[in-house]
């Protein structure tokens, strides 16, 4: 299948990422393998998108540190970046309304892009055809903007994240259906992960079956920013685990500690606080 037939495709992962580690950026290394070796897609580029300071969750640092970390562990790629918008947002976003952001993003890009391309008046024509010809290119550009010419969003995760789905109270029910219907997951699994089982399970996942890809995580590796966090506050050495500039900045200004750890304690989860509020109206 020639390049111009393949759906482009754009790998956001949102999340905590506190701290950032290698086993993220493994995800979007085996996404990305695993998309373009299906000879449907192509992946061009994958976004980091840390969660912002109002989810709440217990440890979480400032997102200021999370985003400089997250930068640092990409500076030297040439396809993965990070985005604050979500990070800087004053109340927490849910995901569905992340994926649409960057979605939108792209189709204005798109759409700027064929809207900038020149139209050449041919000699001994009018402007004003040459003008009338300019405006139907524009409709028509904007017509084709939502199609085959945008790169799709679509996000990437692991299996937690996949069977937080079925946790009471956690995601709306018409979140889930918009990210796995109008968006797509690609969920990072390991052998003998019931992810399959799950889906079969849940009748909105079983819905959108074709549009979750299932990867399977060959070469196993354990590494989780609670882990993390863990052998810091024990003055175990994080080397090799995370990358070295994210270690030294982690050092640099003594990030995680016993006091990080209890932050958010007691505090209601976002999700769960906008749950309980919406119950109670």
């Amino acid at each position: 299948m020639e390049n111009s037939e393949k759906t482009e495709v754009v790998l956001l992962a949102c999340g905590s990422f506190n701290p950032i580690t290698n086993m993220h950026l493994r995800l979007f290394e085996l996404a990305k393998d695993y998309m373009n070796g299906t000879g449907k897609y192509e992946v061009i580029k994958g976004i980091i998108s840390p969660v912002g300071d109002a989810y709440k969750k217990k440890g979480l640092i400032s997102a200021h540190h999370r985003v400089i970390m997250a930068e640092l562990a990409t500076k030297n790629s040439k396809w993965l970046e990070v985005d604050t918008w979500e990070s800087l947002q004053q109340d927490w976003i849910e995901t569905a309304t992340v994926l649409r952001h960057h979605q939108e993003k792209l189709e204005a890009s798109s759409c700027d892009q064929q809207q900038d391309s020149p139209v050449l008046e041919r000699p001994g024509r009018k402007r004003k055809w040459a003008e009338q010809r300019q405006d139907f290119s524009q409709k028509k550009s904007l017509e084709q903007t939502k199609t085959k010419g945008v790169p799709k969003v679509k996000l990437l995760c692991g299996a937690d994240l996949l069977e937080s789905f079925g946790v009471p109270n956690l995601w709306k029910g018409e979140d889930i259906a918009k990210i796995v219907g109008d968006y797509g997951l690609i969920c990072i699994t390991r052998a003998g992960n019931d992810a399959q089982k799950f889906i079969y399970e849940s009748d909105v996942l079983w819905k959108h079956q074709n549009n979750i890809h299932l990867v399977n995580e060959w070469i196993t590796n354990d590494i989780s920013s609670t882990k993390i966090r863990r052998a810091l506050r024990r003055g175990q050495s994080i080397r090799y685990l995370v990358p070295d500039l994210v270690q030294e900045y982690i050092e640099k200004h003594s990030l995680y500690s016993s006091e990080s750890e209890e932050r958010n304690v007691g505090v209601i989860l976002a999700p769960l606080q906008r749950k309980t509020a919406e119950a109670d109206t």
